[in-house]
């Protein structure tokens, strides 16, 4: 029984955060993408490709950025629509590609 329990706690923490990933994956398909690329950035993009980044990093730059501690207009107003969710999502994402 004890077994059973334990297999299924760690099952349920896979799910979540599998979710986790789609749900960065969905996100920075739509806000981030188009600028960072997923793994690297378009020919013409001046803006650092974001894949295999520290997520605690991404995390503090998409929050301060959300906050307007750190100065950016195009990031600001991107990052201004984030929920909390949102951003350990996108860093959750962006930290496990290569």
């Amino acid at each position: 029984m004890k077994l059973l329990f334990i297999s299924v706690f760690l099952l349920s923490i896979s799910s979540v955060q599998a979710a986790s990933i789609y749900a960065g994956k969905s996100k920075a398909a739509v806000v981030c993408s188009q600028c960072h690329g997923v793994r690297t950035t378009s020919a013409e993009a001046p803006f650092p490709p974001l894949a295999g980044r520290d997520k605690e990093y991404l995390k503090m730059a998409l929050r301060q950025y959300r906050d307007k501690t750190r100065l950016s207009e195009i990031m600001n107003n991107i990052a201004g629509s984030l929920t909390d969710k949102d951003i350990n999502n996108i860093a959750n994402y962006y930290s496990r590609q290569k």
